[in-house]
């Protein structure tokens, strides 16, 4: 079994704890929680850092709680930002709630001795009117004490809202509902909610007399600055039908190799010593090494259905041993990753018999004339379904189609297209 903080310092994700939380951890089965709230359609790779932390907690033994921000999230939390958060309507939240409670199902155990267990912290709230609130929440920590907390410090200028302000409280209130309902000894989360979390201990401390303890990890960055989670195409998030299997395995592939060890550390469940031996295995290769992490964040937040599908895709796209049977295996989702992977044309109503190599190459934006489609051609680069166009009277028929609707076309190794056709 784990040692849960040596096993943090050891990844390197352990900024700052309260004193006694270590010898806390190790006296015995203790339970622990992080707070999410459900402002975004899906949780992201960001917020797999705390799902990790929640992870290495109960591979530790201890009980790991998941608190729903049905309230918070509400509210907006002003840490780390540096203007008023946009207020989600309640039907919105409650619709990402209900999706990310599922999410979380996949990379927790709620089924043992030390099940995990999900609770929303609007069930805190629902009953409680605004006089109760400032009576028996409100009283408990001073202006002063609560304006010496960075969330509300670094917001002072640029403005910051009494219901943002207040926020504070609830993460603070939530706390001591969980520490008397689940005796929830730790608040754990990233460091720019040290401020919150430690406000918690103090709530506690001043409320009902308990000891409760704090645990961060590190915010995590890029070696090149930018933020963690984020590719080109904005977040990654865990959730397929906004980042494909495909681009989350590609996320991986394509880190820098400067950041590599530091996510090996942050997202592999692999030992110590497993992850030094491979690093010394593949120092000289580190997309080998990027290709073990990517496979088991793939398996982990997809399937290993959507691995081998991802991997299926990669072949097509760039194994020069990827042929014609390869391409008509394919699955229809695996095609329409390749649509979306590559440039692409859609061609709706497509009337006609057949179709002749210049029709085809012409709906692509590979070429800028006709007469180098014909140089391509006689230089035997012209592939319809990989399969090698030997002369320009080649003709298409509607039986050709990859699974009814698309041809793929590539003129060499680099320039590739797929067109989607419903041909009637």
């Amino acid at each position: 079994m784990l040692n849960f903080i040596e096993e943090l310092e050891w990844r390197g994700m352990l900024h700052d704890m309260t004193p006694g939380v270590a010898e806390v951890l190790k006296d015995g089965k203790i339970t622990g929680y992080i707070g999410f709230d459900p402002t975004a359609p899906s949780m992201t790779i960001g917020n797999y850092v705390q799902i990790m932390l929640l992870k290495l907690f109960q591979l530790s033994g201890h009980t790991p709680i998941v608190l729903m921000g049905g309230a918070t999230g509400r509210i907006g939390d002003p840490s780390g930002k540096d203007k008023e958060r946009e207020l989600k309507s309640y039907d919105e939240l409650d619709s990402n709630l209900s999706f990310q409670k599922e999410q979380i199902k996949k990379f927790l155990d709620f089924e043992g001795p030390n099940a995990a267990v999900i609770v929303n912290n609007h069930d805190f709230y629902r009953e409680m009117n605004v006089l109760d609130f400032l009576r028996d929440v409100g009283k408990t920590l001073t202006v002063s004490y609560m304006m010496s907390k960075d969330s509300v410090k670094n917001r002072l200028e640029s403005g910051l809202s009494f219901t943002e302000f207040s926020y504070q409280l609830l993460q603070s209130y939530d706390f001591q509902v969980l520490y008397t309902k689940y005796n929830c000894l730790v608040q754990m989360g990233g460091s720019d909610q040290w401020g919150n979390i430690t406000s918690g201990t103090e709530f506690i401390r001043r409320n009902i007399d308990g000891k409760a303890y704090a645990v961060t990890t590190p915010l995590l960055t890029k070696a090149d600055g930018t933020k963690f989670g984020k590719s080109e195409q904005g977040n990654i998030w865990l959730d397929a039908k906004l980042t494909s299997a495909y681009r989350f395995y590609q996320f991986w592939i394509n880190c820098d190799d400067r950041d590599l060890p530091k996510f090996m550390r942050y997202f592999t469940l692999k030992s110590k010593a497993e992850i030094e031996d491979l690093e010394s295995q593949y120092k000289d290769d580190p997309r080998a090494l990027k290709a073990i992490l990517a496979e088991e964040l793939t398996r982990r937040v997809h399937s290993d259905s959507d691995y081998e599908s991802v991997m299926a895709v990669s072949k097509v796209l760039f194994s020069k041993d990827a042929d014609a049977d390869m391409l008509n295996s394919m699955s229809s989702d695996e095609l329409m990753t390749v649509f979306e992977e590559i440039p692409s044309t859609s061609k709706y109503k497509l009337g006609g018999e057949v179709l002749n190599i210049y029709e085809i190459l012409e709906m692509t934006d590979i070429f800028s004339s006709k007469s180098e489609m014909r140089r391509a051609i006689q230089s035997n680069a012209i592939s319809i379904n990989k399969i090698k166009i030997p002369t320009d009277e080649f003709t298409f028929f509607k039986n050709n189609l990859l699974l009814g609707n698309y041809i793929l076309v590539e003129n060499g190794k680099k320039n590739k297209h797929m067109i989607q056709i419903d041909w009637v």
